[in-house]
């Protein structure tokens, strides 16, 4: 039995993995559940699912979740950072599913707990990624892709040689302003954005999907978890998400790793690993494709992509800024209080004021974090 300590319960990953663990309870139980705000859902859950931990984003909360259990439940109801720290460290895995930064201090603290993470947070690498990975070989943890895309180049590196592989080939859907014209891109609403071509996804990771943001984010998590420089990282766009990524190798062979567009394989490959679940998932319909295409990445209607790679290239406390500048951007155009082309827009703005800090600590990374908020902040105001 591998118990799990699942930090975002109440999102996409969060829900998906809970599916998994109902379709296998002799293989897995719960130990916490840790989400912000959605308190319903969350009490649902604990009755299903019995953690000993649950925890939420602050003591109002945590009393209000309070009362929507029976006196009978024994869960302990924590909040706040420290609750989500505690939560890390129950179990024998935990699960990253929790959105921005806020994944990056939990995985820390389950990384020295000993445990090993299914990371579905992408922004704890972004941020801290030499960090992170030195801290995990240290302590032995394993560190098992739940991105879709990362998740694929994992089994495409599967059995082979590092030393024999050429690129990474990190596919895009390119969400659903592909085709659109640079010159609409001011009318774009948060609802025409939040309506992704292929999956189903939470609001924020959705419109990163849309300004190729989280393509740009997922290079950098791929150059931390597979250990290779972004100039071997190349993004094709394809638009029918079925090749979920590549690998190509020195003899111009190329590894996919294919599927339907669901987030349950690569969830479920990362708690299983090495073995495989019967998930009977259905296999794609190849015999009924009008056709699997591909195109380079328009980074001129798509700046976020470039501004990533930059931020790649140049390491330190820049990608820690990209990210928080991302964040409170992407949140402001879904309370409507920016348009689409502002998001790279102040995103740009605050790269190009910050002085970068080479080899930071994790003091200065989380300094970078709050400065580069505030800078936006007041962009906003």
């Amino acid at each position: 039995m591998k118990y799990l300590s699942i930090l975002g319960s109440t999102g996409s990953i969060g829900r998906n993995t809970l599916s998994i663990v109902k379709m296998f309870p002799e293989r897995f139980a719960v130990s916490a559940l840790a989400a912000k705000e959605n308190v319903a859902l969350l009490a649902e859950q604990i009755g299903q699912f019995s953690p000993e931990i649950a925890v939420v984003f602050d003591e109002q909360r945590a009393a209000e979740l309070k009362k929507r259990l029976p006196a009978t439940s024994h869960v302990e109801i924590l909040y706040g950072e420290e609750g989500y720290e505690t939560a890390a460290i129950q179990g024998d895995m935990v699960v990253t599913a929790v959105s921005g930064a806020a994944g990056l201090l939990p995985t820390l603290a389950a990384i020295d707990a000993g445990k090993d993470i299914a990371l579905a947070n992408k922004e704890t690498l972004v941020m801290a990624g030499e960090i992170v990975m030195k801290r995990a070989a240290e302590k032995g943890i394993k560190i098992l892709p739940v991105d879709s895309e990362h998740s694929a180049i994992f089994q495409c590196l599967a059995g082979q040689r590092k030393e024999d592989m050429d690129k990474i080939l990190l596919t895009a859907s390119g969400g659903p302003f592909l085709n659109r014209p640079k010159q609409e891109f001011a009318d774009i609403k948060p609802e025409d954005a939040l309506r992704h071509p292929t999956w189903q996804m939470g609001k924020k990771i959705t419109i990163d999907s849309a300004t190729l943001m989280n393509k740009g984010l997922e290079v950098i998590e791929a150059k931390w978890l597979f250990n290779v420089s972004q100039d071997r990282i190349e993004v094709v766009v394809h638009p029918q998400s079925i090749i979920h990524s590549m690998v190509a190798y020195k003899d111009g062979s190329v590894i996919a790793q294919l599927g339907i567009p669901d987030m349950k394989g690569a969830i479920a490959y990362a708690l299983s690993w090495p073995e495989r679940l019967p998930l009977k998932q259905p296999v794609p319909d190849f015999a009924n494709m009008t056709g699997l295409t591909f195109q380079k990445p328009d980074t001129n209607k798509f700046p976020c992509l470039a501004l990533a790679f930059k931020a790649c290239e140049q390491g330190g406390t820049l990608p820690a800024v990209l990210n928080a500048a991302n964040e409170v951007a992407v949140y402001a155009f879904l309370n409507h209080r920016i348009s689409f082309p502002d998001i790279p827009a102040m995103i740009e703005k605050v790269m190009e004021r910050h002085t970068v800090i080479r080899n930071p600590s994790l003091s200065d990374i989380l300094e970078a974090d709050r400065l580069a908020r505030e800078a936006v902040e007041t962009h906003l105001t």
